[in-house]
């Protein structure tokens, strides 16, 4: 009784001190996992993405592409510009027109002058015409914004990629012949000119 009581005791240490021994291998490589993974995704393209969202060229920044933010701003402020310089037309003509209706008393001269310098079908189509301006550069602002966040995610997703001293690209004339069979038996057939391109990875 003692002798299986001892044995079973044994039995049960070894077997603990081996699932003991798993664990800890599990854990390590667990951790070495963990620690290869940290290392390759140390650049996000979603992170990118957000910050280009948040504040626009704040992605390029995270790229370290710090050329493309004056780009970034300079095509925000122009249709920003050109946006509210469009605004101000169809606010003018709006005006105009409604003071010419009688819609509208108290305006400054400048809207006056417009009453009386156009028709009201020209101040209605004048009016017409700088509102679908406006419009349309609030478009393509959204537009330009989305341009914007595509950027960054794309540099992102390139912002690790390897371009080594293997890659390249060869570009040679050639002349190929065409083997076959001609009006006067084998031989042979049409020759062509081009160009070859060899891409060496």
């Amino acid at each position: 009784m003692m002798n299986r009581l001892l044995i079973l005791l044994l039995m049960s240490i070894v077997l603990s001190s081996n699932a003991m021994a798993q664990e800890e291998t599990r854990q390590a490589t667990s951790v070495q996992e963990q620690d290869e993974t940290s290392v390759i995704k140390k650049h996000n393209p979603k992170k990118a993405t957000i910050y280009s969202a948040v504040l626009p060229g704040l992605g390029q920044a995270y790229n370290k592409k710090y050329w493309k933010i004056p780009i970034v701003y300079a095509g925000i402020g122009t249709i920003f510009y050109i946006a509210d310089m469009n605004g101000d037309y169809y606010r003018d003509y709006r005006d105009a027109f409604d003071y010419q209706s009688g819609l509208k008393t108290d305006v400054n001269e400048e809207i006056q002058s417009l009453a009386n310098r156009y028709s009201s079908t020209s101040l209605i189509s004048l009016r017409d015409y700088y509102r679908r301006n406006m419009e349309l550069s609030w478009i393509i602002m959204a537009v330009w914004y989305g341009v914007n966040i595509i950027d960054a995610c794309v540099d992102a997703h390139f912002f690790e990629y390897d371009i080594g001293d293997d890659l390249s690209l060869k570009v040679e004339p050639m002349i190929q012949t065409n083997y076959g069979e001609t009006a006067y038996g084998y031989g042979y057939g049409k020759c062509s000119t081009g160009v070859s391109l060899k891409l060496k990875f």
